[in-house]
């Protein structure tokens, strides 16, 4: 049973990040690709932004893939967690934490999942298990090291300032709104 529960666990958090990445390096699943993938990080202060959405997706999708196969253990799970804690420290910050008020509700499970995983294994049923691979020791630990520098680099890019936006003019009956004139 234990080995059937982590293949479930790996197939449900490995494909569905891996169809994260998907969406990001191919614009499957109604994703938007490199190009607008990569704008989007340019606009929360990484440049380039298709390369950073580049490393982001090919974090998700192959980490992802990994994980969901159970192939070179634990190379997969801690490959996901870098996007997730970007995500978490770039896009969630500050925010409450559920999802529905735009916090890290889903980047923080997804990096306990994969923490688990990599502690826990892969299980039988896995291609790890399947063909006895077992990958040296310090194969995730340079992942682990690779990781964490990829994410202070990520995490240490500039934020740009927010755009400020002029005050609204309240409307009132006796002032109403008129059409901007144009000048040449």
């Amino acid at each position: 049973m234990r080995d059937l529960g982590l293949l479930m666990l790996r197939l449900a958090f490995g494909g569905l990040l891996s169809a994260h990445g998907a969406q990001k390096l191919f614009g499957s699943f109604e994703g938007h690709g490199l190009e607008g993938t990569g704008k989007f990080f340019e606009k929360i202060g990484f440049q380039p932004g298709k390369q950073w959405a580049f490393m982001a997706g090919f974090g998700e999708f192959g980490g992802g893939l990994l994980t969901a196969l159970g192939f070179l253990h634990p190379v997969g799970p801690i490959t996901t967690v870098a996007p997730m804690a970007v995500a978490w420290g770039r896009v969630h910050w500050g925010k409450p934490i559920f999802a529905t008020q735009g916090g890290a509700e889903l980047p923080a499970t997804n990096i306990a999942i994969a923490v688990a995983l990599a502690l826990v294994g892969p299980g039988k049923l896995s291609i790890d298990g399947m063909f006895g691979i077992r990958p040296h020791p310090a194969v995730a630990a340079l992942v682990s090291a690779g990781v964490a520098a990829g994410t202070l680099m990520a995490l240490s890019q500039p934020t740009p300032e927010p755009v400020a936006q002029p005050p609204e003019q309240p409307q009132t009956e006796q002032s109403p709104q008129r059409e901007p004139v144009a000048t040449s």
